[in-house]
């Protein structure tokens, strides 16, 4: 037989001749393709190239290239990667074994090559005429799923087929173990009485040859069938007058004479090999069951925790038995809940359930064990949907039963009575480790009150929220010392204990019970602490007069201890159990001391929390105050202004109608005499001159009386886009000119404003002459609309920005004043931001400012929607 790297060399040999890409020899083993021998596939190239052997479709062709024994190829996408997309399959003949070479093509020379390596790689194929003996030296008895597919194998190169499939019989079934091209059958269970043809078979212990014309053929019991098939046959392995398994095979040709009596000679052969096979596997299942009471004793024992130990008993099981529908079941010590530990998505998980109608309840009452081999036939309700079989053992410790283990299969007849007396061994076992360890938790509990006590204080130590103390004290009890419920119940300044925490696994069902009651009238024994100031320890709540009952609650046990400052009680706390006796004096002389140390922190929180109220209604105060400040200080402002507007107004109309009628005739006259005198006379550029200047006096003189009176009103509802875009039109050649860049940008279904739209269009043609003064070298000047939303209030804005000279801070106070003006070397008369503040006002509006030297300026109009 060639060694491996005989074939390595033989394969790297035929590659160069070739000319391939990569070559491989795989072997179907177990229903998956796996590496034998590779040349030029790097690792992850050989999982790559298995992963794609492996899938149902690829599998299929490459069993059918074995069954026939001729060359396949075909391109698969998946491995292009590796230089070339297509494989090509070379099949050995005798056994589940074939070439695989990757080359986007081969010669018909190139495929001979490799035809000829496989025909002398086919010599390490078993020949069909020796006897099948599973060899021990190399395990191969021991892992009974390869030997079983190797049996399958001797059966399939016998005779070509198109699948197969070996079964094994457990109890009143027969178990598939390996099979070829049909990777559904295999793991499936079929029961031989409720199955015809199986139940035939069992009876005459010899062969079935069913035809696709025949009425039994929708009998057979399974079979992936693909186009075509036309005859299915099933042959028994028998020892003695015992049926042990059973092979199928199909195909669609019928079989010869001498193809069945072939087969009918090979599984006689087999039979005493699959006795064997499957004896040492079952030999081997038990030693190592057996081992796991060593393992018990190393591993489990040795566990810190219940959730640790149940961990470990889990994977002791799983290993041992191959199973992973496990269950543990934990009984509390007032038998009303069961600590249920399983399997969920591959972790163990813990819970705690009712036992009142558990289907456990009935173990835990008769504490009997069960081994059930069928469910289907059997009165059992099992934990796991998928369980065909299970094996239930009552945990007992002196006599009373404290838990139940579970241990399920999906297999009929999983478990047997070797099994049962292993279960019962570590059963008892486990009962007594469960019960040392919760004795010795339960004492290392006690034993860490007083230390814990003093860590639940520095929790509590220095806040000033004394709801923050309840609920912070109510979970550490609650958490530290194992308690169903633990509460701090603390009075307000009104004496109503309306200032709580609640801790434990019962808190939400006792503050569901509490809503919309007045504790501090509240009965029972925390209404009884909080009156007499004395402390209550009751361990049976059912022989105490003052206990009261909550719906959904009802404690076994229950201390209760006030808080006191002086004679004066501050709150109480309040613990309970589900279980009684749960508590001791200690118990309750631990409670005691914190209690005195959360007084002192609630009597501190109480004078914090009053200064606190103290320093924070003069803060209100200040800040009303301030506010009042600068809403009088812009309201003296706007008077101020507004008396300035007014003075001025009454002053620019008088100056006005004294200075438009000389203007008037000077302007009259001067157009006359112009119109008298030649072009190029003498004098005649001085007039001109007199002429400009009139005018401008005249301009001067319009302004004055546009500010002293603003005219008619007549407001409307208003786009204060469509303004915009009208003044732009009429200032467009204007900006133009002056070498400046205009941008828009106005936003979409701008909310209307009430206005006047010939004033508004005055404020934004004053905005743009001074934006454009401002820049007597060009620039950039951009206008903008929005939405803001200031004093509760919803406004409109538009904001004019220009990249102009700025205005200085001692300038930015006085802008907004009659004859103010920054250029008067170029002729400004200081009323246009006048008039537009007066506009902007006279609208409910204000507008702002925002500007720095050298940065250009930014006016903004703010208007009320």
């Amino acid at each position: 037989m060639p060694t491996e790297n005989g074939i390595e060399t033989q394969l790297k040999e035929a590659l160069q001749l070739t000319g391939a890409e990569w070559v491989a020899l795989s072997e179907r083993v177990g229903g998956m393709w796996k590496m034998r021998a590779t040349y030029h596939l790097t690792k992850p190239a050989q999982v790559a190239v298995t992963t794609v052997l492996n899938k149902p479709a690829v599998d299929a062709w490459l069993c059918g290239a074995l069954t026939v024994g001729h060359t396949r190829s075909n391109s698969f996408s998946e491995i292009r990667n590796l230089g070339a997309d297509r494989i090509f399959a070379f099949p050995i003949s005798g056994v589940s074994q074939a070439i695989l070479v990757g080359a986007s093509q081969q010669t018909p020379d190139a495929q001979r090559i490799w035809r000829l390596t496989a025909s002398l790689l086919s010599s390490r194929a078993v020949a069909v005429s020796q006897s099948f003996l599973p060899d021990l030296q190399t395990g191969l008895a021991y892992d009974m799923p390869i030997a079983l597919d190797k049996v399958l194998n001797i059966f399939v190169q016998a005779v070509s087929c198109q699948g197969a499939w070996l079964a094994i019989r457990r109890g009143e079934t027969l178990d598939i173990e390996a099979e070829w091209n049909d990777p559904k059958g295999k793991g499936l269970s079929l029961p031989i009485d409720s199955t015809p043809i199986l139940r035939r078979l069992n009876r005459s212990l010899s062969d079935v040859l069913v035809t696709h014309d025949q009425p039994n053929w929708s009998d057979i019991p399974h079979a992936s069938f693909k186009s075509g098939t036309k005859v299915w046959a099933c042959l028994p392995l028998v020892m003695g007058q015992r049926l042990i398994g059973a092979v199928a095979v199909w195909r669609q040709r019928e079989f010869l004479s001498a193809e069945l009596q072939e087969m009918r000679d090979l599984a006689l052969r087999v039979a005493p090999s699959v006795e064997v096979i499957v004896t040492f596997s079952e030999m081997a299942g038990h030693l190592r069951r057996l081992g796991m009471l060593n393992d018990f004793v190393l591993t489990v024992s040795s566990a810190q925790s219940l959730d640790q130990i149940a961990r470990r008993v889990f994977a002791l099981l799983a290993r041992g038995f191959g199973a992973e529908l496990i269950a543990l079941y934990l009984l509390s010590t007032d038998g009303r809940l069961l600590r249920d530990y399983r399997t969920l998505d591959g972790k163990v998980s813990a819970m705690s359930v009712s036992v009142q109608g558990h289907p456990i309840q009935p173990f835990l009452r008769t504490g009997q064990l069960r081994r059930v081999n069928d469910i289907t036939v059997e009165d059992f309700v099992p934990i796991h949907k998928e369980a065909r079989s299970a094996l239930i053992v009552p945990l007992k410790y002196r006599g009373q039963t404290i838990g139940v283990l579970s241990i399920e299969s999906p297999r009929a007849g999983a478990f047997n009575q070797y099994d049962e007396h292993l279960m019962v061994v570590i059963a008892s076992h486990l009962a007594g480790l469960i019960e040392y360890r919760r004795l010795r938790d339960e004492a290392e509990g006690r034993a860490r009150s007083l230390g814990l006590i003093h860590e639940v204080v520095q929790q509590v130590i220095g806040l000033t929220d004394k709801k923050e103390v309840a609920q912070i004290t109510a979970d550490l009890l609650a958490q530290y010392f194992k308690f169903e419920l633990a509460a701090v119940l603390l009075l307000d300044d009104d004496l109503k204990l309306s200032i709580h925490g609640f801790g434990g696994t019962r808190a939400d069902v006792v503050q569901h019970a509490l809503r919309g009651s007045d504790l501090s009238t509240a009965e029972g024994i925390t209404g009884r602490v909080l009156t007499t100031g004395e402390s209550i320890l009751v361990n049976d709540t059912s022989q105490d007069r003052y206990y009261k009952a909550l719906k959904g609650w009802d404690a076994g046990a229950e201390i209760c201890v006030p808080m006191k400052e002086g004679e004066r009680v501050l709150g109480i706390i309040d613990v309970e159990s589900a279980n009684h006796n749960s508590f001791s004096q200690n118990d309750l002389l631990a409670i005691e001391s914190l209690a005195g140390i959360l007084a002192a922190v609630v009597s501190n929180a109480d004078q914090y929390q009053r200064m606190q109220e103290v320093v924070r209604r003069l803060r209100v105060t200040e800040i009303e105050l301030k506010a009042r400040m600068e809403a009088q200080q812009d309201a003296e402002h706007r008077l101020v202004q507004a008396a300035k507007l007014a003075a001025v107004g009454e002053m620019a109309a008088g100056i006005a109608h004294e200075l438009n009628n000389p203007l008037t005739t000077v302007t009259g006259f001067s157009e006359l005499v112009l119109e008298e005198i030649p072009q190029g006379a003498a004098h005649r550029e001085e007039l001109e001159m007199v002429l400009h200047e009139a005018r401008r006096a005249s301009d001067v003189v319009r302004r004055l009386l546009d500010f002293s009176r603003q005219g008619e009103r007549t407001r409307t509802r208003a786009d204060l886009n469509e303004i915009v875009e009208d003044v732009v039109a009429l200032t467009k050649h204007l900006i133009h000119t002056n070498g400046v860049r205009l941008t828009l940008d106005l936003m979409k279904d701008l909310p209307w404003v009430s206005v006047d739209r010939n004033q508004m269009k005055q404020v934004l043609l004053n905005l743009i002459h001074n934006g454009l003064q401002a820049m007597p070298s060009g620039g950039n000047m951009q206008v903008i609309t929005s939405t803001a939303r200031r004093d509760n209030r919803d406004w409109v804005t538009m904001s004019v920005c220009d990249s102009g000279v700025g205005i200085s801070s001692k300038d930015k106070d006085r802008i907004f004043e009659p004859f103010f003006t920054t250029r008067g070397d170029i002729g400004g008369t200081g009323l246009g931001l006048s008039v537009t503040y007066g506009i902007v006002t006279d609208h409910g509006g204000t507008i702002e400012v925002n500007s720095n030297p050298g940065n250009g300026s930014m006016f903004t109009v703010w208007l009320p929607i």
